[in-house]
């Protein structure tokens, strides 16, 4: 079943108070600092889409946090795909899909990038099969939207301040039903075959 677009602000609205993970905010809180930070670095509306819905399966799954606490990998990012897939284009899914994986990568490239990890991203990042080998580094920083999901993942990792100002809710809905109409319109176009 797909989501609409009442769904996703529903989901957000009544689930979204939950806390995320062991941080020091809701998941609705984080969900929003992330956006906001991505919309604050000039990324496109649907990387500031993906920002605000890279979390969203860990709403859609209530074994998220069951999974996690009995020591399994929920999973959260492949979760909300098959949900989100008609409504959004790659674009958004594929960061989602892979900012768990640019984690991984970071954790590897970056000297320093695990260290700084919060205790409850380095906990996830054990369950999730721990940094990458140089070997899968390089494979996954050539995939398409590697590199959208790695400035995607910097925006997680920096979400998780209590109390910190973003615009309403409201605002990036807006952003959110701007992207959900161009890919409508955009997969109703007929393709132009070549001559």
């Amino acid at each position: 079943m797909a989501l609409t677009l009442i769904d996703i602000s529903h989901l957000l609205v009544t689930r979204g108070n939950a806390q995320y993970g062991g941080e020091a905010v809701s998941e609705l809180e984080h969900a929003l600092q992330c956006a906001h930070l991505a919309e604050l670095a000039g990324e496109t509306p649907e990387l500031v889409t993906a920002a605000l819905l890279h979390d969203i399966g860990h709403l859609l799954s209530p074994q998220d946090g069951g999974a996690e606490r009995a020591g399994r990998d929920g999973l959260h990012q492949y979760v909300a795909l098959p949900f989100l897939r008609a409504l959004l284009p790659p674009a958004v899914l594929e960061p989602v899909r892979l900012h768990v994986d640019a984690k991984r990568y970071l954790c590897t490239a970056e000297r320093g990038y695990q260290d700084a990890l919060s205790p409850a991203s380095q906990h996830s990042l054990e369950l999730q099969g721990g940094a990458y080998s140089v070997e899968e580094a390089v494979q996954f920083v050539s995939r398409p939207f590697a590199h959208e999901a790695i400035r995607l993942r910097r925006y997680d990792d920096a979400a998780k301040v209590a109390g910190r100002s973003t615009p309403a809710f409201e605002h990036f809905m807006h952003t959110l039903a701007t992207v959900t109409a161009r890919h409508a319109l955009a997969s109703q176009m007929p393709v132009a075959l070549p001559a």
